[in-house]
């Protein structure tokens, strides 16, 4: 990956090994927009968003995807990490996505990737990237009792409460990519690097994609 041209670092990752963090720690330290799930949401709820009207806009006014991107970045600052394991635990993580909805995510982030350089969480990046010409793809796991610990202190579950919410998003991700890119999460081949983030921190496993980097 070239860091002297635009440029996309895509990062999959196991809910609880603190992948969302990494991506986000490294997103600040390469001074890089940083859209996950959550925020991509929120951003078709603010926009209305659906094919057709992504296509309207396209044809429409030339700057639009740059206010989609400065609406984003306004958006992402508010946005703690509480708040986004909230999300992705409550019911509707469980609903599956529509078709037309993940044309949508994925034209929204192709979009957004020709605009500027940007890091991208999990909505099956290293598919969607595949054919990118500056793309990294990053995949971070951990142990299970990793995350299980990392889940219970921040939602202040029981460990039993934990694994199960664990297990129930493995599934649901895993469905999820099956469905819409034909292969698994958990196919190394898909993936520049892979981290197990046992015994690291989420800054030492960033510095570690920026040594890899360059």
């Amino acid at each position: 990956m070239d860091k002297n041209q635009k440029y996309v670092i895509t990062i999959n990752r196991e809910l609880g090994s603190g992948g969302r963090t990494v991506g986000r720690k490294l997103a600040e330290k390469l001074n890089v927009a940083f859209y996950d799930k959550a925020l991509i949401n929120e951003l078709k709820k603010k926009f209305q968003l659906d094919t057709e009207q992504i296509e309207k806009l396209k044809g429409g006014k030339s700057d639009w995807w740059r206010d989609f991107i400065n609406a984003a970045m306004f958006m992402g600052q508010g946005m703690n990490e509480m708040w986004y394991y909230q999300r992705m635990t409550g019911q509707d993580a469980y609903l599956v996505t529509s078709a037309d909805m993940f044309k949508v995510e994925k034209e929204i982030l192709k979009n957004v990737a020709a605009e500027e350089s940007c890091i991208v969480a999990g909505r099956s990046g290293f598919s969607v990237f595949a054919d990118h010409p500056n793309h990294l793809s990053v995949f971070i796991q951990a142990p299970l009792e990793h995350r299980i610990q990392r889940i219970m202190s921040k939602q202040n579950l029981t460990h039993e409460e934990a694994e199960k919410i664990i297990k129930k998003v493995d599934e649901m991700r895993e469905s999820y990519v099956k469905k819409y890119t034909g292969t698994s999460r958990y196919d190394t081949r898909n993936y520049d690097i892979v981290i197990n983030m046992e015994g690291k921190t989420e800054d030492e496993v960033a510095d570690l994609i920026l040594t890899y980097i360059g």
